[in-house]
């Protein structure tokens, strides 16, 4: 999944949140370290999976249920350091020649994402198998890898001046298709599960596409809103890849569902009070194409408004307990819950407001009564956490991952790429 790319003001009291590749997990950073959740029971309770008491952490993902995390601290953001958190030991280190910006696991592959070039590791071995270099400035570090093992590509963005991305098969390491999806310089990029769609968005923040990642055609286009300079922080689909959700720094959450079924995705349903359809279907004829562009792109489904603007948020949708929830974690600390309604246009309601901003091995449930809304806080108990931070010497190289199924990665001197530090 996509994480907060910029720096989060750790003084401030903000945390840096990013949800696992299948949603099970969300990992929060804080200036005294990171911890690990559940979102099994996350309507009623957050589960403490692990908490590590460290130096302050600019990035940190989580492979899957398995216990493999990769984490970039504040102070050394030149140097990636990958950890069996159960273990608590450290599998290897890298340091690169830059700052690093974004890190992507799936079960294949690991990417390290620098200013002007990416990494891509082996996740078995940590060896690097390529480098792509000199790619255009990308000063955010943007950049989505598939978590799908038979769909392995990883997108970054082709041009400086335009909203151009560019797939390539990080299993077999070659260009698969460049998608001049934007005029606008990209600001947002999310695989569907499958890995077979990609999410884009622009800068200018309005217009949401989804493309083929196969062939690059354009399969939906949705509108988010019509003002200009709305900075997109998060796109990401649902598990069940049926829908797409947004977040940028207005207070609104946008959710868009894809419907497949229809002959042409971009079509909606005509009603007699549907006055947007009625006025697309009138006047086609007789608008510039950019007005009638407007009126055949797809409008949200539902949506949520929370109550400040200007906050990263990180969304996700996915089923727990076999109920469709909305997860918005904010880097002010705080992760929502809501119910994502059947009916088009009805709104999500509030389930739960957890508290991420946690000092000590439990997690505070900010309870809500649907007659009062958000009441006080009251403490419950999480999973039992070990609070022992990651040791600087790996565990043996036959240790396994439990969920993933795969063998802990080591990694062996490199005559290229960026230098390692490995201990077996």
């Amino acid at each position: 999944m996509m994480s907060l790319l910029f720096r989060p003001d750790m003084d401030a009291g903000e945390v840096f949140v990013n949800f696992n590749q299948n949603i099970t997990s969300l990992a929060v950073g804080t200036k005294s370290g990171y911890s690990l959740y559940s979102l099994g029971s996350v309507d009623n309770t957050l589960d403490k999976i692990y908490t590590c008491p460290t130096e302050e952490i600019f990035l940190i993902e989580r492979l899957f249920e398995s216990s493999l995390v990769a984490i970039v601290s504040q102070r050394a953001p030149r140097k990636l350091k990958v950890c069996h958190f159960k273990k608590q030991s450290e599998i290897c280190n890298y340091s690169y020649s830059n700052s690093i910006l974004a890190v992507k696991l799936n079960r294949a592959r690991l990417i390290v994402c620098l200013e002007e070039s990416l990494y891509i590791h082996n996740i078995q071995d940590m060896k690097v198998v390529h480098t792509i270099r000199d790619t255009p400035c990308n000063s955010t570090g943007l950049c989505a890898l598939s978590s799908s093992s038979d769909h392995c590509y990883l997108a970054y963005p082709g041009s400086v001046t335009s909203g151009e991305v560019q797939i390539f098969d990080a299993i077999n390491l070659h260009a698969k298709t460049m998608i001049p999806a934007h005029d606008s310089p990209l600001a947002a990029l999310a695989f569907s599960p499958s890995g077979t769609e990609i999410a884009t968005a622009s800068e200018r923040g309005t217009v949401i596409r989804v493309f083929s990642s196969l062939d690059g055609t354009k399969l939906f286009e949705l509108r988010r809103g019509l003002k200009r300079c709305v900075s997109i922080a998060s796109l990401s689909f649902s598990t069940c890849a049926e829908y797409l959700v947004s977040s940028s720094n207005t207070e609104t959450i946008h959710i868009f569902r894809l419907d497949r079924s229809s002959a042409d995705s971009n079509d909606t349903k005509q009603t007699s009070d549907d006055w947007m359809g009625f006025l697309s279907k009138t006047v086609s004829n007789y608008l510039p194409t950019q007005v009638t562009d407007v009126f055949s792109q797809g409008r949200a489904f539902a949506s949520v408004t929370l109550p400040e603007a200007g906050i990263r948020r990180m969304c996700a949708i996915a089923k727990i307990q076999k109920q469709l929830r909305l997860l918005i974690a904010s880097q002010d600390g705080y992760l929502y819950v809501y119910s994502i309604p059947s009916v088009e246009g009805a709104e999500c309601q509030l389930i739960k407001k957890h508290d991420l901003r946690l000092d000590d091995c439990y997690a505070i449930d900010v309870r809500v009564s649907p007659s009062i809304g958000v009441s006080a806080a009251t403490t419950t108990a999480g999973a039992t956490a070990a609070n022992a931070s990651p040791s600087s010497s790996a565990g043996a190289s036959s240790n396994k991952e439990e969920a993933a199924g795969k063998s802990s990665p080591s990694s062996t001197a490199k005559t290229e790429g960026p230098s390692s530090n490995s201990s077996n």
